[in-house]
């Protein structure tokens, strides 16, 4: 049988098909697509046409401050309103007539040392003169002194927005340090001081002791500038809660705080007459006096504090002596009513006159050590019924309470910041005995 050769589709003359063929296709190709380039020319882009974004100025005081040079300044020591001007090239006539012109929003009296202010020139180095002034006494408020039309001067205020926050802490050094620690506000300590002015010696807080805190935060251009109130907090000290809950009254509009069951924090005598303080010598009938090197009772209370540290009425009263002795040095004696008296030792200078009604919380001197004293301090003693006694172991009534009628209000509220407290963290609470006392019912009055 002849076999038939096979043929090769890959021939050359196939190749040369194919070749032609993808010649063809592309110039069909380039040309429809010229014809479409001509048809549809592209548009010139017309550079005027674009119109650029020019960018928002910043406006702060109610200035463009972008269009000003501006210096920021902070007040000093016996530095002044028209020394500052001075010193920019303002007159002795211009200052007083700017003075005069804005009396109604701005008194140079009050400004005092680290308040801050800036001054504004225009962006044309070629002109030195200030335009305007402006002075900020807090975060929140400012005057603008129009240096070349005064009457054009006004005050403003910062938007202030609220934030309610929460802190806690176990307490292993003091509360200031625990509060740092937390990264908040050394303020708190303070503010929970006061509140709890008439209920704890904060002096007297041991290692262990804790505190849980819900407050409202104050901010402007989204900057904190401290806590505004406390709106509730649980204070664990010497095996004790004590809670305080602020509350403003539907009857009188006035806030203030309370425990659990409505009672008020307030009582009729703080526990100290200082806010800062530490104890150096508790009332005793028999203890070494240090400077005359003898045993003999001691029935006051003796808190050292800085030289200049303000005294406080620690209750409303009289001042029935406000004197000099040789033992006691510059003292106050305050006849609070028929049954009790206080009496202030020992004092750099005295800020009340005898005679002279003073309000819980006055300012009556300042700590020293005039008379027989080592060094500065307040010794402070306590009448009752014209006995000496000790004043820490003395339980007083407290002021109102959350009137009967808003008492369903109240609890409501209270039963609201309950919740707010017990979800918060006890931060540092490694021992078993701090999370027990945390997880502790509150005590009912």
């Amino acid at each position: 049988m002849k076999l038939e050769r096979k043929r090769n589709v890959f021939s050359p003359r196939f190749f040369w098909a194919m070749i032609v063929a993808l010649i063809a296709g592309l110039a069909i190709a380039i040309y429809v697509n010229m014809k479409t380039i001509h048809r549809y020319p592209s548009r010139k882009m017309d550079s005027t046409a674009i119109t650029p974004i020019k960018p928002q100025p910043t406006i702060r005081f109610g200035l463009p401050v972008d269009s000003f040079r501006v210096v920021a300044g902070t007040i000093q020591r016996n530095e002044f309103f028209s020394t500052i001007l001075d010193r920019y090239g303002i007159q002795a006539a211009q200052i007083a007539a700017l003075r005069q012109q804005t009396d109604s929003i701005f008194n140079p009296r009050l400004m005092k040392a680290g308040d801050s202010y800036q001054i504004f020139f225009s962006l044309d180095t070629a002109q030195h003169a200030p335009l305007y002034f402006v002075y900020q006494p807090n975060p929140i408020h400012y005057v603008v002194l129009n240096l070349e039309h005064p009457e054009q001067s006004y005050a403003g205020d910062f938007p202030v927005t609220s934030r309610i926050q929460t802190v806690s802490g176990v307490i292993t050094s003091s509360l200031y340090e625990t509060l740092d620690e937390q990264h908040a506000s050394p303020a708190l300590a303070q503010m929970l001081a006061e509140i709890y002015a008439w209920t704890i010696d904060f002096f007297s807080i041991q290692p262990g002791d804790w505190f849980k805190v819900v407050y409202r935060e104050n901010f402007v251009e989204n900057r904190s500038i401290g806590p505004a109130r406390i709106l509730s907090a649980e204070f664990y000290h010497g095996g004790e809660k004590f809670f305080a809950f602020y509350y403003q009254q539907d009857s009188t509009g006035k806030g203030d705080y309370y425990d659990e069951n409505g009672k008020s924090l307030r009582k009729a005598f703080l526990k100290a007459p200082l806010k800062y303080f530490r104890i150096t010598s508790r009332y005793s009938l028999n203890r070494f006096h240090p400077i005359q090197h003898v045993w003999k009772a001691h029935l006051g209370t003796d808190y050292a504090a800085p030289e200049g540290t303000p005294i406080l009425a620690t209750g409303d009263g009289v001042v029935i002596a406000s004197t000099y002795s040789r033992f006691n040095g510059n003292y106050v004696k305050i006849r609070h009513n028929s049954e009790y008296t206080t009496q202030y030792l020992h004092m750099s200078r005295r800020a009340v006159h005898t005679g002279q009604y003073v309000h819980q919380g006055q300012v009556i001197g300042y700590v020293g050590h005039t008379g027989l004293a080592t060094g500065p301090h307040v010794c402070y003693r306590f009448w009752k019924n014209g006995v000496e006694v000790d004043p820490l172991k003395q339980h007083f009534p407290a002021a109102h309470p959350v009137p009967a009628d808003e008492q369903q209000t109240f609890h409501s509220w209270v039963e609201k910041q309950m919740t707010a407290l017990s979800q918060i963290p006890l931060t540092g609470a490694d021992s078993a005995s701090v999370t027990a006392a945390a997880s502790h019912p509150a005590p009912q009055g």
